[in-house]
Order: structure tokens, then C-alpha cells, then sequence
């Protein structure tokens, strides 16, 4: 009895695999093995970058509560520190929105960080 070779098979998982390379150029999406080398690497950058994308959204949006902050005349650090001893609790996404599109609550939320920040030194001393 003959061996079997998979067949429909075997041309359907290729064909899948060659799916996944499509906008490729040259061997990389017309070559069994360079379409699966590439077809990993894409794989695997994307699973790290998915999670770059995270750190690369939060270090903009410190960078740009920063920017606001030192136009206001307070450290982001300090600014950071005072809202948490003044119980807001707001993410650094919404903080840079509201940096951006709404200065007026943004100053307010300084005045606020700056008083807690006084009222804390204060009450070490």
C-alpha cells in the first residue's frame, strides 16, 4: 500500500501559511521557506510590540503632562505626588487630554496638587 503524502492537505496548510504573507515582496511571500521564516518573524514582532505599544502610549502622555506641568511651574513628579496625597485618582491618559484640551481644569488640578504637597510638608515639619 502506497504512503500517504497528505495531499488537499498538505496544499491547504501552504496555502494558509502563504495567507498570512500576503503584502510581502519577492521570495518572502512566494517561497515555502522564506514565506514561514517570515511568517514567524511577523509573528513574534507583533506579539512584542503589542505590548510596546503600551509603554510607548504611557511615555507620551507622561511626556506630555510634563510639558504642561513645567508651564505651570511644578515638577511632574511633584505633581504626581500631590494628586495622590489629594486622592484624585485620574490616569495619566486622561490627565494628558485634559492637559491638552481643557487648561482651565488642568490649572486647577496643579493648584490642588501644590496645595496637598504644602499641606504634607507641613504637617513632616
Amino acid at each position: 500500500m502506497p504512503r500517504a503524502q497528505k495531499g488537499a492537505a498538505r496544499r491547504q496548510a501552504k496555502n494558509r501559511w502563504f495567507q498570512k504573507a500576503k503584502g510581502n515582496r519577492g521570495a518572502r511571500r512566494t517561497q515555502w521557506r522564506r514565506v514561514q521564516e517570515a511568517v514567524v518573524k511577523a509573528g513574534t514582532n507583533a506579539y512584542r510590540d503589542r505590548r510596546r505599544v503600551k509603554r510607548d502610549y504611557r511615555a507620551l502622555w507622561i511626556t506630555r503632562i510634563s510639558a504642561a506641568c513645567g508651564q505651570r511651574g511644578i515638577q511632574y513628579s511633584r505633581f504626581i505626588n500631590g494628586l495622590k496625597l489629594a486622592n484624585i485618582a485620574l490616569n495619566r491618559k486622561m490627565l494628558s487630554e485634559i492637559a491638552i484640551h481643557d487648561e482651565a481644569t488642568f490649572d486647577q488640578l496643579v493648584e490642588t496638587a501644590k496645595a496637598a504637597v504644602e499641606a504634607s510638608q507641613k504637617a513632616a515639619a
